[in-house]
């Protein structure tokens, strides 16, 4: 069955190749993006199945606005992927105010905006699908990117409760976690710097050398994955994607509960 895929940051890395990917096998698809002329040459290729809407995701007026422009075109969106969203970084004292408005802005503020315009029309059809791209670093951490997973740590908690409200709905909903992949993710496009403090040079500089020699996975065989979540009906909360992303979150929670057990004496001890 034909469905209407709404995904934000279509011009490129993840969203792009999605979006190529679901018009390739006969889907709708609603491109939101800041730039439409980068997809002009995909428009041209997909005229009837694809609409390009012009949207700054941090612009809430605007995001509703493409919501309807897409009902409107289309009759209903079936999915919603929010995959809008960059990447700072910065050692947390160099975080400046603006960088921090900004990534909160952007990767949190922005998705809620298109999942509270899109919730009424999917409760009115009693059905949708809410696919929040999150990444492995909504579960874990890494020196200089603080900024980055505070709002992934943001979206996760988000998404986990909006899963609870609207299951009731027939409303299902979806966090995808990947873990290092060779987008554009680390251009300057994708990635935004804080000015720097020297003392965090040396960090910044085992930062670089881990992240040209990490396993990155290739983006386009994420879309295989992405097709059995919107075709599951009964979809997880989360999938991870990647080999490498598992791996170090299974250690990272294992590490936790080890903690947790540790300290219960005490834990339980403070419940007076």
């Amino acid at each position: 069955m034909t469905k209407t895929i709404f995904i934000t940051g279509a011009s490129r890395g993840f969203g792009r190749i999605w979006a190529e990917a679901f018009l390739q096998r006969g889907d709708n698809v609603v491109a939101a993006v800041r730039k439409p002329e980068t997809l002009t040459e995909l428009a041209q290729e997909f005229p009837v199945n694809l609409l390009v809407l012009k949207l700054d995701v941090t612009d809430k007026k605007a995001s509703f606005e493409a919501i309807e422009d897409a009902k409107a075109h289309f009759g209903s969106i079936d999915v919603l992927i929010n995959n809008a969203g960059y990447g700072q970084i910065g050692a947390i004292e160099e975080l400046s105010e603006q960088d921090v408005r900004s990534q909160f802005e952007t990767n949190v503020m922005g998705s809620l905006w298109t999942i509270q315009a899109a919730l009424p029309m999917m409760r009115a059809q009693k059905s949708g699908h809410i696919i929040q791209l999150s990444s492995a670093l909504g579960l874990n951490t890494v020196t200089l990117m603080g900024l980055y997973s505070a709002t992934k740590f943001a979206i996760e908690g988000l998404t986990e409760t909006l899963a609870a409200e609207v299951s009731d709905f027939g409303i299902k909903v979806s966090l995808v976690e990947p873990g290092r992949y060779d987008t554009d993710f680390s251009g300057s496009h994708s990635l935004a710097r804080s000015e720097s403090i020297s003392v965090y040079d040396n960090m910044r500089k085992v930062f670089w050398d881990y992240a040209d020699q990490e396993d990155s996975g290739k983006p386009a065989a994420t879309i295989n994955a992405l097709f059995a979540l919107v075709d599951s009906e009964q979809p997880p909360l989360r999938l991870i994607l990647g080999k490498t992303a598992y791996p170090w979150v299974k250690n990272t929670y294992e590490q936790r509960l080890k903690t947790w057990e540790a300290w219960q004496d005490i834990s339980v001890a403070a419940h007076g």
